[in-house]
């Protein structure tokens, strides 16, 4: 566990007491403790003095009075049982980049390797409901971004995001998975794999505490930290009103750069991505785009991946898996063509194509048909 320096545990646990308190965010959080001069003296401070404060009201006083060190204390006790952390913006270990964002966040919990989270980072962000094409593009683009050291930020979402993420750590890179729910909540049930992929070998953070369930305004909330971790934001797919322009949208308020794949002028995911290169957002064809957008050019890592047209499978599928990929390489085919082409059982061919399918790597059609995303 990690705090601001000198912190005690109880002072932390008061600290996330406070972050609790609903209207209390990070500004008026601040106000509390700098007044107060700690976080247990605010919890305990006269109902008056707390609103006399700028900003406060006796309803946001009766509230503070409410607050107790025992909801502060099972927080951190929930982190301990998981084996994650939290991150207060006094610790020289907090995101440096959202220490600069307008709403930077009172506090961030950090689950996995949190030295990732001081690295180049780059957000990859798109549409749910994602095509073949923009599947491809995200895995190509967060490919390269790995193979150059940068960090892959995104939103753990299913779609775009879980395949950014997944193909990051296929290529052997480093990702940052922004959650919009706590801790030991899985959402959506389908990237569960992925979460423990993220924890072993990249970084989950959020700013809700353990066990909290995600609701409609959670996830734009989230998609601010998206962008406020990276450098610069590539939207790969976004239909009109997605999502990942609200991303996009962040990162501008933000001052932080915004790419776009280019798709189909006649394909709906691609709405949004043409409208933003429209208004100025600099193309994304490969990898070496981004890197000469954050002045790490000599980073390029050589041509588009892809660009020769061949695909190559993940590093760590099982030799079923990987006579299951190479099968699907051409066309997507019915799991009876693939039992037959493998010389495999039935059950077991569903289930490598179920690993698959929640690494991203694949995806089922109508019919019992599975294609490569």
């Amino acid at each position: 566990m990690a705090g601001a320096p000198g912190w005690s545990r109880d002072e932390v646990a008061a600290y996330l007491a406070l972050a609790q308190v609903p209207g209390i965010g990070a500004a008026r959080l601040h106000t509390l403790v700098a007044a107060f001069e700690t976080a247990a003296a605010a919890v305990h401070a006269p109902h008056g003095a707390i609103a006399a404060l700028p900003g406060f009201s006796r309803a946001a006083a009766t509230a503070v009075r409410a607050s107790s060190l025992r909801a502060g204390r099972e927080i951190l006790a929930q982190l301990d049982r998981l084996g994650a952390g939290l991150l207060l913006p006094g610790d020289p270990a907090f995101p440096p980049l959202l220490r600069e964002i307008p709403d930077a966040p009172a506090l961030l919990y950090c689950w996995g390797d949190g030295t990732l989270l001081g690295r180049p980072a780059v957000g990859v962000v798109g549409s749910r409901d994602h095509t073949p094409y923009g599947a491809e593009a995200a895995r190509q683009l967060a490919a390269g971004l790995a193979s150059a050291g940068v960090v892959v930020v995104s939103g753990m979402a299913r779609g775009i995001d879980a395949v950014a993420h997944a193909a990051t750590l296929d290529a052997g890179g480093a990702s940052v998975g922004v959650l919009g729910n706590g801790f030991g909540v899985i959402y959506p049930a389908a990237n569960r794999t992925l979460y423990d992929r993220m924890i072993a070998r990249g970084c989950l953070v959020t700013e809700l505490p353990p066990g909290e369930r995600p609701h409609a305004h959670t996830f734009p909330r989230r998609n601010r930290l998206v962008s406020g971790l990276a450098a610069a934001t590539v939207v790969v797919e976004a239909a009109a009103g997605s999502g990942a322009l609200i991303t996009a949208d962040a990162a501008l308020d933000q001052g932080r750069a915004v790419l776009a794949v280019p798709g189909p002028i006649t394909s709906p995911t691609s709405v949004g991505c043409n409208k933003l290169i429209q208004q100025g957002a600099k193309p994304a064809l490969c990898a070496g785009d981004i890197l000469e957008e954050l002045g790490l050019g000599g980073l390029t890592p050589g041509p588009c991946p892809g660009a020769s047209g061949e695909r190559t499978p993940p590093g760590d599928l099982t030799p079923l898996q990987e006579s299951l990929w190479t099968a699907l390489v051409a066309e997507s085919q019915h799991i009876d063509a693939l039992s037959g082409a493998t010389n495999a059982p039935t059950s077991d061919v569903l289930t490598a194509l179920t690993d698959l399918e929640l690494r991203g790597v694949v995806r089922q059609e109508p019919g019992m048909r599975f294609s490569l995303n």
